[in-house]
């Protein structure tokens, strides 16, 4: 193996005059739950003798345990579309006088199919239950897919601004739920509700544009979430005490600077590349103290539409010639040189740039204009070619592990996975796509599965409906739970404060309009002894024709006094790149390209109106959970 040191980002004193801003801790909630309501309802329903509380939940979570795993752990009342005071009855007492020990639950859910994600702990619960049109014929609707239908209750509720985007409906026929709410938000139709105290929310995926692309019609979908909230009845759950304040400890930055690692400011997307030219979102908040999300350094977090091999998303294109012998074109909104090779060394270089609100056709309650991509593409340490010249990246070369410890959600040939934490006045949930769905159903990464922080979970793909549909890179993205629901936060500082974690130095903060190099390779690397062992602190990396990067780095990125570096074209305000590095090919190779036809015009009014409505991208392909 060749080992190489990763050439250092110079950091001079005096370049970067405007300090950088502070990470900021997540702003939550406690829940104060009202139990001498619940006892009140459940003797109600139980008038032969008083309810108290703790006894009354405790005898029944034991209970209801053994078809529910763990509900004792969930500090808040469980409701789910459950019939208890049957299940109760005939566990006690069977149809012919004899005990029924173990009553199959389905027979229980009102006519819903099945409860195949149930996690309960200190911060809440989180199920997902299933119905099938089929079996529900009285609501009359036409969808023949499974129905996954989410609730929720928390212990703690992350405070954010209202969702952009937000459209508010008015209830009818749920006079049982005072101060009810049905929305929709970020494709769910949503009804949130407060019941015992505690903020409860019911949702359900769907299209605002009918019944199209695997996704039911909101109006069908609304018929199921009512059949759905009136079924609802108490489970489970455990009293506890219950904090006054919450202080969220996610922010944990090493002291030592990395002489390389460097980072644009969140909300600083490229120049043009926000839905209809707005911008990103200044979110400096770490919602959790996460592992990053692959397994070793270096990594780059940078866009994968707007830069080299990128479609543009949709906004137009127009060539640009050619670099090196292989194509260049520009992206119409903002006019930057990229060439079709996303082995480009621009690709895999420092600084870090959010793009959490690039152009995308998703609804995004964070982003200025409601829309835009849900998360933060990230690119692992290297692209070796699949065949030379091809210019495509050869995937699943990296591995990818859980950023918390967690349960899995999702349903069986998915494309996205679900990681859902639930901890001590913590509850998130983070999702990851392009790895490889076959993986996945083979490795048992299917909803109910325990993961460990730092577990492998798979590897960097580029599967987006089939394999080689988008670059190779990982998406991750991050929701909370909200009074709104779980919505889309810019995950892209919680990722920076992982990063510095793994790395063991603290980034530098690049402001707007700031100069600074990027951090490449070498053209020419200085030789090395082929024969010499990597460190075990160090990442060997096979020398292969096409990676950007034939190296070794070191975990901590540090950079010897001695290793020679090499800068990429400097970054001029504004964020734009002044021309293409050519790094990334070898001394004397030409590269070689396939054609790629006519450069691509801007979208037509047509174009952009079935864009809009099948949510182009990740969401309308998902036959499972999309978001929350």
């Amino acid at each position: 193996m060749l080992r190489f040191e990763i050439a250092g980002l110079a950091l001079a004193v005096g370049v970067f005059a405007a300090a950088a801003q502070d990470m900021k801790r997540p702003r939550i909630a406690p829940i104060l739950v009202d139990w001498d309501a619940v006892a009140a309802d459940l003797g109600a329903r139980d008038r032969q003798q008083p309810v108290v509380a703790p006894g009354r939940m405790a005898e029944l979570s034991r209970t209801t345990g053994e078809r529910f795993a763990n509900i004792a752990a969930s500090p808040v009342p469980v409701l789910l579309p459950f019939d208890t005071a049957a299940f109760l009855h005939d566990r006690a007492m069977g149809s012919d006088g004899i005990a029924l020990t173990n009553p199959p639950a389905d027979n229980y859910l009102f006519g819903f199919n099945s409860v195949p994600f149930f996690y309960p702990g200190p911060a809440g619960y989180d199920a997902v239950a299933i119905a099938r049109a089929q079996e529900m014929p009285e609501l009359r609707v036409g969808f023949s897919d499974p129905i996954h239908i989410h609730i929720g209750g928390s212990a703690v509720l992350y405070e954010v601004d209202e969702p952009t985007g937000m459209i508010g409906w008015p209830v009818h026929g749920l006079d049982e739920f005072p101060g009810i709410r049905r929305m929709f938000l970020e494709n769910y139709v949503r009804y949130t509700f407060v019941r015992y105290g505690v903020p409860y929310v019911v949702a359900i995926e769907c299209s605002d544009g009918g019944v199209r692309f695997r996704k039911m019609s909101c109006r069908d979908a609304d018929k199921v979430a009512v059949r759905f909230l009136n079924a609802l009845r108490v489970v489970g759950g455990t009293p506890q005490a219950q904090p006054e304040a919450i202080t969220a400890d996610t922010i944990d930055r090493p002291a030592e600077q990395s002489s390389v690692f460097a980072y644009h400011s969140p909300g600083d997307i490229l120049p043009g590349t926000g839905f209809k030219r707005r911008g990103g979102v200044a979110d400096y908040t770490v919602y959790s103290k996460i592992r990053f999300p692959l397994k070793d350094a270096p990594a780059f977090a940078n866009s994968q539409s707007f830069m080299n091999w990128g479609n543009c998303e949709t906004t137009g294109r127009y060539g640009a010639g050619s670099v090196d012998g292989v194509r260049a074109y520009r992206c119409r909104v903002n006019g930057q040189k990229l060439i079709l090779d996303e082995s480009a060394a621009d690709n895999y270089s420092y600084p870090w740039r959010d793009n959490f609100c690039e152009t995308r056709y998703f609804y995004v309650g964070q982003c200025p204009a409601g829309l835009g991509h849900q998360g933060q593409d990230i690119r692992p340490a290297f692209c070796k070619q699949r065949i030379e010249g091809a210019n495509r990246c050869e995937p699943y070369l990296h591995d990818v592990v859980a950023v918390r410890d967690g349960a899995v959600l999702r349903a069986p040939s998915q494309e996205a996975l679900f990681i859902v934490t639930n901890a001590p006045n913590e509850r998130i949930r983070v999702r990851y796509l392009h790895m490889l769905p076959k993986q996945f159903n083979a490795d048992g990464m299917v909803s109910g599965r325990l993961v460990r922080e730092g577990e492998v979970i798979g590897k960097v793909g580029n599967f987006f409906r089939r394999e080689r549909g988008t670059t190779y890179h990982l998406h991750f993205d991050v929701q909370v739970p909200t009074k709104y629901g779980w919505v889309f936060v810019n995950p892209y500082m919680t990722l920076v404060a992982a990063y510095e974690r793994l790395i063991r130095g603290r980034g530098q903060e690049i402001k707007e309009q700031e100069e600074v190099p990027t951090a490449s390779i070498p053209s020419h690397p200085p030789a090395t002894d082929p024969g010499a062992a990597a460190k075990p602190t160090e990442t060997a990396i096979e020398s292969s024709p096409g990676n950007a990067t034939e190296l070794a780095v070191r975990r901590d990125e540090r950079v010897d006094k001695s290793s020679p570096i090499k800068a990429s074209l400097p970054v001029h305000a504004g964020g734009g790149h002044g021309g293409i590095e050519r790094n990334h090919t070898r001394a004397g190779k030409q590269i070689t390209v396939r054609p790629v036809g006519r450069s691509v015009s801007r979208t037509g009014a047509r174009a952009w109106y079935i864009r809009r409505h099948i949510h182009a991208g990740y969401g309308q392909h998902q036959t499972g959970y999309g978001s929350f």
